[in-house]
């Protein structure tokens, strides 16, 4: 048992939490480069919150450039404990309109150019992602959107594209095929590498528009899109607030926080030492 601290990564259009308190925007460094922007660490109800505005404030990095690692190592570095993220997602279905809040609990992951682990040569790990999203968080999440005005939608899958471009009607049509719900360009890898650094994940999906599936709709613009967003983001803020009134007093421990101790699979004597140096926030845990 312990105490929350938890990591909030905003997305399009989410640039602060007007609910922290005592607000302190912190430096962080990390072993793989600089994370968006700085990250804005403080209280929200007695819990301790640290917020990282994924795109940085102003939205200057697109979703292919954003340096995931680095911004899910400085979230474990400065110690959360969980994450919670917030994102813009286009609808793949009739039920899930511009303005509902889907709380997401699969992933599809279609990107191409990403660095997708922390591990690798000279240190490999395989963890488990069968059911990538914390159903703990997820709760919370769906019970503090719908808190905050928001409509809820509980379950649904996110597939992850590349972009920055939107997708084509025959790519709308391929993953709705698929079996996805929502649509959205930063959802992985993210929630793998917060899976890898054990920090139990769940994403909130903030409808904005309904992608280009549908035959007697305009195609998808980001006049509209914004205009949607911006909407959501008072929405998201205050889910947030809500979701710090829900925890509970006492962090009770979560399968995920060990998850490493059954994913390594390099014997000590042979992992590099530079990669293991790397890992001291993600999995120094076990390394040490």
């Amino acid at each position: 048992m312990g105490e929350w601290f938890v990591g909030v990564l905003g997305g399009s259009g989410l640039y602060g939490v007007d609910a922290l308190e005592n607000a302190e925007w912190r430096t962080i460094e990390t072993p793989w480069g600089s994370p968006s922007d700085q990250i804005l660490t403080g209280t929200i109800e007695g819990m301790r919150f640290a917020f990282l505005p994924r795109h940085g404030r102003g939205h200057p990095i697109s979703p292919s450039e954003l340096n995931y690692r680095a911004n899910i190592d400085a979230l474990k570095r400065i110690g959360c404990t969980d994450l919670i993220a917030l994102s813009a997602v286009g609808s793949l279905r009739e039920e899930l309109p511009p303005g509902r809040f889907v709380v997401v609990d699969q992933f599809i992951d279609n990107t191409k150019l990403r660095a997708s682990s922390f591990f690798g040569s000279g240190l490999v790990a395989h963890v488990s992602m069968a059911d990538p999203v914390c159903p703990r968080l997820a709760g919370f999440a769906a019970a503090a959107a719908t808190r905050a005005g928001a409509q809820v939608t509980e379950g649904g899958t996110y597939v992850a594209i590349e972009g920055p471009q939107f997708g084509t009607r025959a790519e709308s049509h391929m993953v709705r095929g698929w079996g996805a719900d929502v649509i959205g360009m930063t959802g992985m890898p993210e929630a793998k590498l917060a899976r890898e650094a054990e920090l139990p994940y769940a994403l909130v999906g903030m409808v904005t528009d309904y992608d280009c599936w549908r035959s007697d709709e305009a195609h998808v613009e980001v006049d509209e899109v914004l205009r949607v967003m911006h909407a959501n983001a008072g929405i998201a803020r205050r889910t947030v607030a809500e979701f710090a009134r829900l925890l509970p007093p006492t962090r009770e421990p979560s399968l995920i926080d060990t998850c490493l101790d059954v994913a390594i699979v390099t014997a000590p004597e042979a992992r590099d030492a530079g990669l293991v140096k790397k890992l001291d926030a993600v999995a120094g845990r076990v390394l040490r």
